[in-house]
């Protein structure tokens, strides 16, 4: 695996998070659920600061993306990060970019002080599931 480089998000991008978010949606069988547009992403994630994006790059080529925020943790009283979708392009599955995707990610949640990094998975979902589980995650019923 070429060393992943990673770039957060800007708003000229919102035309590839709305891509990403379709590919992921067709994979896992939920096409017909997205209603989210280019000029709502825009607005959400930058106008609004609701979320953010990070894309995993191999030579200058986007080849993956995750989306997380913050929630906020009453008992720990301190917030955390939430991933909401991870995605690697299915041609570059297997080079280790999920795992130094969720890895960028951690170190995002320590450098910023969150008391958690959380994320669900479809049930039905072995691949990342076993991926999670992989790579030390501790599923919650």
């Amino acid at each position: 695996m070429t060393k992943p480089e990673f770039r957060f998000a800007d708003r000229k991008d919102s035309e590839l998070i709305l891509k990403f978010i379709k590919d992921l949606a067709e994979y896992e069988k939920m096409s017909d659920l997205v209603v989210a547009t280019e000029e709502q992403l825009e607005e959400e994630i930058f106008g609004k600061k609701k979320a953010e994006v990070l894309f995993v790059m191999e030579d200058g080529l986007e080849v993956g993306f995750a989306l997380f925020f913050h929630n906020f943790s009453t008992f720990l009283g301190r917030a955390g990060l939430y991933l909401e979708a991870l995605f690697v392009l299915p041609d570059f599955r297997g080079k280790g970019y999920g795992k130094a995707t969720l890895k960028k990610l951690a170190q995002i949640a320590v450098e910023r002080g969150c008391g958690r990094f959380e994320w669900w998975c479809l049930d039905w979902n072995k691949p990342s599931i076993d991926f999670y589980l992989s790579r030390g995650a501790e599923p919650m019923s």
